[in-house]
This record gives structure tokens, C-alpha cells and sequence, in this order.
């Protein structure tokens, strides 16, 4: 069943029932109040509803909000009264399911960091909900094959698919991250050899065709994860943005004005770096640094801004408010592995780590605002 043959069926359910006639729109309208929505736009705007394996259940009983739904919509009070009592066993019935997709995104891309994809943060909308669990296995497949396929409901797909067709940037983005093609550096060599030897005529049977074909899938997905990261790009997505500068050094994503919330400043900045925007690299360090990154810190000292002692002096200050003197040399030993030199295991030693910053001092005035700074911007950290 789909969402419009149960909008249908809820319709002639409730018509029957209340002898009033019900307009569909209002139908689609009751669904999402039952979703704590107050339209079913906004429903659409953040989330996809969908017939799945099973209903979703609301936060909170949903009868208050849909009573109050039906009687704006022009109902009766009886008619109200029979809606918030029916619509929500025909959701349970019907198994009306219903994903945000800031949660889904959160997900995917958490999912996706672990096979080297981007990188997930912490404090990404993340909702471990048992809604969720039902369409993404924990053990995700490091390639867009056959088995892929089978982690996500297709009616999620589908409500995906047509969520994007109306230009939702979020529901463009999880399509991507569904076929995300993780890992590539790692897909062997000569892997579409039999593609190739199809394409060029030969005809093939048994596993040689199930390579060729596995390939022809494996292409297949990677045009569709590129088309649908361009599209939520397009749309403003910022994290397809980000996305489309690590993997094809598209550099919208700098060219927009940014804030530096909901990213990873460091990550940001690396990929700037990869792309010689040096300007962005200094931009995104600095969150990095007043974000109470010493490393990132110490790099803007070295390398940006060298120009500014009273700035080099504030990040020293910083630092050392977060337990860290970088202006003391930073040695140690360690075996030739890079691990930290054992006694007990003995061999050769080798010296590493780092000398510490030497900074010629600042007169009174600018030491004490250098100070001043540095005690602000811990005070905002913390």
C-alpha cells in the first residue's frame, strides 16, 4: 500500500463512519498530525512517511493534536472526536512509518565513517531510534552491491526518491549516502576486467557474468551517489557541499559564506589545504583554535600568523589556560615502529617530537591584552 492508496482508504473509512465528507488534502493533513506536525508540508519539509515493516509509534498520544487538527480543518466536534480515536489504529494497521531525515542522515553518515567515508561528529543529529535500526544494518557492505540493497526498505527508497523529486535537499543527501561508494582506494585492480570484456562483445556465463554484472551495479551507484550529492548541493546543503570539495574538488562549499557551525573545523580545513585555498585553511584553523585546539593553534603561530605576535602570543596563552606550554620542547623516544620507546623490549632509539615556540616578548601594554584575549576565549570554551 502506498501513502496515497491509504489517504484513499482513510478517506472512505472515515466518510463511512462519521457520515461527514472528507476532503483528501485533510487526510494527508491528519497524517501529519499524528506525527506531532502541524502540516503535512512541514512533514514532508523534514521527514518521509512511508508504508514499512512496521508503524511508527508517536512521541507522545497523538489524539490531543489530531482533535484539534480535524476541528481547525472545519469538522465537527464529533467527527474530531471519532478521528482521534480511529487515525491512529489505521496507522498501526496500515504500518505507516515515518523517518526524519536529519536523524537518517546522521545515521548514514555515522555508519559511512567507519569504512573511511568523510568523518562523523558527535554532536550531528543522531537518534539511535528503533525506527531507524529496522532500515540500516550495522554491517554495512563496503561496496553499492546486491546485498546494499537489501539494508534499506525499498519503500523508504521510494518515499526517498520522491521526497527528492520535489527538490527536498536532505532527502537528495541520504540518497547519496546510500551510494556512497566507500572504499574505492581499496577495490582491486583489474575488478572490471570482465565489465570491460562484455562491453566489448564477449559473451560471458557463470561467475565471469556475475563479475561483469556486480561492476555494471557498482557503476550504476556511483552515478547515482554523484548525481544526488550534486543535487543536495545544489539545493544548499552544506554537508553535500563539504562532501563534493573532499570528492571532486568542487569548491562551492568555500565560495558560500560560512559560520563554522555543524562542521569539523579541522576537516574543513584540510580540505581546503588539498584544494591550495589557503585563506579557508587560516579561516577554519582558527575555529579549530578558538574551538580550544592546541595543534591548530600551534600552526597558526608557525605558519599564518607570523605577521601578528600579539596574536602568537594569545594563542601561547591558550594554550597554556588548556594545560599545554608550547613554548617547551616536546621530545621523546621511540622505537623505529613510531611507538613509544619500551625499556623492557630494548633496540634502537629514535628521538621525535618537537622543539618548543620561541616568541620574542611583547611590552607591557601588549602582553596584558594578549592575556586579556586569551583568558575571553577560554572563558567562551569552557
Amino acid at each position: 500500500m502506498t501513502i496515497k492508496e491509504f489517504a484513499y482508504s482513510a478517506q472512505q473509512h472515515f466518510q463511512a463512519l462519521t457520515g461527514e465528507t472528507f476532503k483528501r488534502a485533510h487526510i494527508y493533513e491528519l497524517l501529519a498530525a499524528s506525527f506531532g506536525y502541524h502540516s503535512y508540508a512541514a512533514l514532508s519539509s523534514e521527514s518521509v512517511v512511508f508504508p514499512g515493516p512496521q508503524a511508527s509509534i508517536p512521541d507522545a498520544p497523538p489524539n490531543t493534536a489530531l482533535r484539534q487538527r480535524c476541528v481547525e480543518l472545519g469538522y465537527t466536534t464529533s467527527t474530531a472526536d471519532s478521528v482521534s480515536a480511529e487515525f491512529p489504529s489505521l496507522i498501526e494497521q496500515r504500518r505507516i512509518s515515518f523517518v526524519k531525515l536529519p536523524a537518517l542522515i546522521a545515521t548514514l553518515r555515522r555508519r559511512l565513517s567507519y569504512r573511511g567515508y568523510g568523518a562523523w561528529q558527535g554532536d550531528d543529529e543522531f537518534d539511535e531510534d528503533e525506527s531507524l535500526v529496522h532500515f540500516i544494518d550495522e554491517d554495512w557492505p563496503p561496496f553499492p552491491d546486491e546485498s546494499r540493497k537489501n539494508l534499506i526498505a525499498s519503500d523508504l527508497l521510494t518515499a526517498l526518491e520522491g521526497s527528492a523529486s520535489k527538490d527536498n535537499a536532505n532527502a537528495h543527501y541520504a540518497l547519496a549516502l546510500i551510494h556512497a561508494p566507500v572504499d574505492v582506494d581499496e577495490r582491486s585492480p583489474g575488478i572490471d576486467y570482465w565489465y570491460n570484456e562484455e562491453k566489448n562483445g564477449r559473451v560471458l556465463d557463470g561467475v565471469q557474468k556475475e563479475w561483469a554484472d556486480e561492476y555494471a551495479e557498482m557503476i550504476a551507484s556511483d552515478a547515482k551517489y554523484e548525481f544526488h550529492l550534486r543535487e543536495a548541493g545544489r539545493l544548499g546543503n552544506e554537508q553535500a557541499l563539504l562532501d563534493l570539495a573532499e570528492k571532486f574538488d568542487d569548491p562551492s562549499f568555500f565560495e558560500i559564506a560560512k559560520k563554522g557551525h555543524g562542521h569539523d573545523p579541522l576537516r574543513v580545513a584540510e580540505i581546503a589545504e588539498k584544494l591550495d585555498r589557503f585563506d579557508d585553511v587560516y579561516h577554519w584553523l582558527t575555529i579549530a583554535a578558538e574551538a580550544g585546539d592546541v595543534e591548530s593553534m600551534r600552526r597558526l603561530i608557525e605558519e599564518f600568523d607570523q605577521d601578528d605576535l600579539p596574536r602568537r602570543w594569545t594563542w601561547v596563552y591558550l594554550a597554556q589556560l588548556l594545560n599545554t606550554d608550547l613554548t617547551s620542547d616536546d621530545y621523546y623516544v621511540i622505537h623505529e615502529d613510531g611507538s613509544h620507546y619500551d625499556d623492557d623490549v630494548g633496540g634502537t632509539m629514535y628521538v621525535a617530537g618537537q622543539e618548543g615556540i620561541k616568541l620574542r616578548p611583547l611590552s607591557e601594554d601588549q602582553d596584558a591584552l594578549a592575556h586579556h584575549k586569551a583568558q575571553a576565549l577560554y572563558d567562551r570554551i569552557h
